[in-house]
């Protein structure tokens, strides 16, 4: 957490995060192309490439939309989760030679502009079996291009956090872009019943864990009388970490820190970060991906910064803790529920 932009700080951790994303990048691509020139040497290298790099790109992507519900499911995947911008850059940087390998195998040869040819070289739109599949896979690249170049915090700040946010969601519908770019290509160039298989095995578990954090972040909240809801007991949240739970709409952080409960919204105001899912360091909460910090109290960032989120009222009964879904106006103070440690 800064007050000024920053170049990127490579601490430890990052370091061998990216260390061995470099080298799974590398050791893929190597062993896919070394298998293949064993088992299909009448591949030319440029097809070898863009098969390599094409399949690549499609597990990384299945790897970056699984990062966030898994680390809800169990908190051993957050580091993955802390450096995702790094695995996101790197898929695109993936795709992109990807894409630059095949304009160039097949649409550069002719008299057109490889992007003329690519957009009018297949004319079937109103065909859904010979749609052309490239073009679905030329936007979602756009797409990639536009989340990794606007990555920095720099663009969040200018471009507000609201389009910022918009525009990152927009990888939902990349991924459905390169879904069906995939599966029209199997259709039109492949036969192997395999490649529908782990396509549909791997939509499969993103919608799965996406369904099962849902499902998780709800389960087991008894309305009382009163308007509180049972959030779980006091044992089931570790020392300066949160529960989280999505309730009446309200996406909710409930910390234990120091013998006191505190609950504030769960989204952080710098990218919408899981302020749930990072711990209370030096009495505040401090999000896991770019470090804003907020007072549990009163969800007020401590100065000179100016973030504010909801803070919520909650209750302890025996070991069994309640919260009330109705948010209070951000940076309002709540006194924390004090227990027997």
């Amino acid at each position: 957490m800064s007050v000024n932009y920053a170049g990127i700080l490579w601490n430890r951790q990052k370091r061998i995060y990216d260390i061995i994303l470099l080298v799974f990048v590398v050791a893929y691509i190597g062993l896919y192309i070394g298998f293949t020139s064993i088992y299909n040497p009448e591949l030319t290298a440029e097809t070898m490439i863009i098969r390599a790099t094409a399949t690549l790109a499609l597990l990384l992507l299945h790897i970056i939309l699984s990062i966030g519900p898994l680390s809800r499911l169990n908190k051993r995947f957050l580091p993955l989760l802390y450096n995702r911008r790094h695995l996101g850059v790197t898929m695109f940087l993936v795709a992109l030679v990807h894409g630059i390998f095949s304009i160039l195998q097949f649409h550069s040869l002719g008299n057109k502009n490889p992007l003329i040819s690519l957009l009018t070289s297949n004319g079937s739109y109103d065909s859904l079996v010979r749609f052309p599949f490239q073009v679905l896979g030329f936007f979602a690249l756009i797409i990639f291009f536009l989340m990794a170049a606007t990555s920095h915090d720099f663009w969040l700040k200018n471009l507000s956090p609201k389009v910022w946010k918009t525009l990152h969601m927009l990888v939902y519908v990349a991924y459905g872009m390169i879904i069906m770019h995939v599966m029209l290509g199997v259709v039109q160039l492949e036969s192997s019943p395999f490649l529908y298989g782990g396509l549909m095995l791997g939509m499969m578990l993103i919608i799965g864990l996406h369904f099962a954090s849902s499902v998780l972040s709800g389960r087991g909240l008894d309305l009382k009388s009163d308007g509180y809801y049972y959030a779980c007991d006091l044992d089931d949240i570790q020392d300066d970490c949160a529960k989280v739970l999505t309730l009446n709409g309200e996406n909710i952080a409930i910390f234990k820190y120091d013998g006191k409960l505190s609950a504030i919204n769960n989204v952080c105001k710098h990218q919408n970060g899981p302020l749930g899912e990072g711990k209370v360091i030096d009495g505040c909460v401090t999000c896991p991906w770019h470090g804003y910090q907020y007072e549990p109290h009163n969800g007020t960032s401590p100065p000179p910064f100016t973030e504010k989120v909801s803070t919520y009222e909650i209750k302890l009964e025996g070991v069994r803790v309640f919260v009330n879904p109705a948010p209070k106006p951000e940076g309002t103070t709540i006194e924390p529920v004090t227990f027997e440690s």
